[in-house]
């Protein structure tokens, strides 16, 4: 009798309720999310897809090659320029590391007059725009009549590299504990020690953090370089904005593929590095 009552009780409910259908809804964020980073994507995947073309224009596919890869490791303009934006960017990064750290120490830790003015005064090449940086660099070097050249350039990137090291390791100083080092410095280690064993490992992922960041940035400058570069000093966007007047060849396709690869992957080491000091 149960069982008759259930099946009439089934028969009383709508067909289309009894066997719920799975609907796929697509909100309107997804769609906007889609859109935004096809967006931002699409022209790479072009690029991406032109380095491989066996043309030597972009306006058609002739078939699959890497003859242009190839060709880009035996050009020497191509890796005198990298050379010099290497030797660039490592000697800024190396430079506003050390620099950088201790200014976000210094005014993390000390109080004195006009910090506050200092502070502002220290991050303004966040936001300045570079042809601002670029154009009063260039004065201040012809003031001082000092000839243009590789080192030059490396000065301008410190300016701009200091401010990025400094602010990624101000933020991880924000998130350490203070008593550490003064518990260190009442064990009886001096200042010096308890900076280098204590507080310098747990700041050591932001330090690398920053530099990567700044080294990204260094390596991707054209503006500052262009305005500071001596004869001969040629780093690796000038080179790439010397050729594209004439058109954009395969092997500068191939090139900024292999750019955007490493910037890709110092990016990720410097976020999963940022995200471990996050959990430390």
């Amino acid at each position: 009798m149960q069982d008759i009552n259930n099946h009439n009780h089934q028969s009383d409910i709508p067909q289309e309720m009894q066997k719920p259908k799975m609907r796929f809804r697509v909100s309107w964020q997804i769609i906007f999310v889609g859109l935004m980073f096809l967006y931002m994507y699409l022209p790479i995947l072009v690029l991406t897809f032109y380095s491989f073309n066996q043309s030597r224009y972009s306006a058609g596919w002739q078939g699959f090659t890497l003859q242009w890869y190839v060709k880009l490791f035996q050009d020497t303009r191509i890796l005198s320029a990298l050379k010099n934006s290497l030797t660039v960017g490592l000697s800024a990064v190396a430079i506003s590391a050390v620099i950088g750290t201790l200014m976000a120490v210094g005014l993390s830790r000390f109080r004195f007059p006009g910090k506050g003015i200092y502070l502002g005064v220290s991050y303004l090449p966040l936001i300045i725009p570079d042809i601002a940086i670029a154009v009063s660099t260039l004065v201040f070097l012809a003031a001082l009549a000092i000839p243009l050249s590789l080192s030059t350039i490396i000065g301008a990137h410190v300016v701009f590299c200091l401010a990025y090291v400094a602010l990624v390791v101000s933020t991880r100083l924000a998130d350490l504990d203070p008593h550490l080092e003064e518990a260190a410095l009442d064990l009886g280690a001096t200042p010096e020690r308890a900076f280098i064993k204590v507080l310098l490992p747990q700041l050591m992922p932001g330090i690398i953090s920053g530099c990567l960041l700044a080294f990204v940035l260094s390596m991707d400058d054209f503006l500052i370089a262009s305005f500071t570069a001596g004869s001969g000093a040629t780093t690796l966007p000038m080179e790439i904005f010397s050729r594209i007047r004439t058109g954009v060849k395969p092997d500068i396709n191939a090139l900024s593929v292999i750019l955007i690869m490493g910037s890709g992957l110092l990016a990720f080491a410097g976020e999963f590095l940022r995200n471990q000091s996050q959990k430390n």
